[in-house]
């Protein structure tokens, strides 16, 4: 990795200090997501384990057995909550499509590799309960935003079968990710961000997918047109790595930033939708 000075990877990373209109976006999605909380029946805060923030919310479709859509928020493991994100649910079960957010510990009081822990066990947990759920285990998929897509890619590179023998070798039909992290080396020299993820040489190598074996789920990664030259980079990295047969899908959305481009996943008439809906068979 070529060597910069500590206020370009700042620079690079520090997506909230790079768009002015921060506040108003963490706005919208707070009241977006409490007015969605009002419209649907929800399950919230349902115990995936017995650990710190080890809940998700369920937000079912009208039809038993629909197939399930995981949705794993940003905030680069150490910020927000699934409160803040329920807006992304409405549109898909708009579409017969249940939708499950679930939280996670966050840093600096949980490492990222305890957070991978955590997923890993909800999407366990849902699998194993999906006759209760009334979700088909069959059709699970993923979605993630910055962060969200660092894990997503994580679980699609899981080795289920020792998380649980039960468990298909690769339960999930895919991932979409949207401004995923695929590489943390560099987030090791943010200042902004170092202390609280507190990464070592061989956890950051540990934990970063694109130093993975390509799994066999295909994972859609997209970036927003306006974002930096890094996150850019990520996004075609994980291509390069994994290649077209696991990364069939690596594409940039035109006039989005780091934030909104996750509004792309939540309109029925934009692509990272629709692309999200055909993981699903939809």
């Amino acid at each position: 990795m070529p060597e910069h000075d500590p206020a370009w990877y700042d620079a690079q990373y520090h997506t909230r200090a790079a768009i002015p209109e921060h506040p108003q976006i963490l706005q919208y999605w707070t009241d977006a997501s409490k007015a969605t909380r009002g419209k649907l029946r929800g399950k919230l805060d349902l115990r995936y384990g017995e650990g710190t923030k080890e809940t998700l919310d369920l937000f079912p479709a009208a039809q038993p057995n629909a197939p399930v859509l995981v949705y794993i928020h940003g905030g680069f493991w150490r910020a927000l909550d699934k409160r803040d994100h329920s807006f992304v649910a409405e549109p898909f079960v708009a579409a017969g499509v249940s939708v499950v957010l679930p939280n996670y510990a966050l840093a600096p009081y949980a490492s990222i590799a305890q957070i991978v822990q955590q997923m890993v066990k909800a999407v366990a947990w849902i699998w194993r309960e999906a006759d209760a759920l009334g979700v088909d285990r069959q059709r699970i998929a993923l979605a993630g935003h910055s962060a969200g897509g660092h894990l997503a890619a994580m679980l699609l590179a899981c080795n289920w079968r020792d998380v649980e023998r039960r468990m298909p070798a690769q339960p999930l039909r895919g991932a979409l990710a949207l401004s995923g992290l695929y590489e943390l080396e560099p987030l090791r020299h943010a200042p902004f961000l170092a202390p609280d993820l507190k990464l070592t040489e061989a956890s950051a190598l540990q934990l970063s997918p694109a130093w993975m074996p390509a799994p066999a789920g295909p994972l859609l990664a997209l970036v927003g047109g306006e974002e930096s030259a890094e996150f850019q980079r990520q996004n075609a990295l994980i291509r390069e790595r994994w290649g077209e047969a696991a990364v069939p899908v690596c594409e940039t959305v035109p006039g989005r930033n780091h934030m909104n481009v996750l509004h792309e996943l939540a309109d029925p008439a934009a692509r990272a939708h629709r692309l999200a809906l055909g993981l699903l068979g939809l």
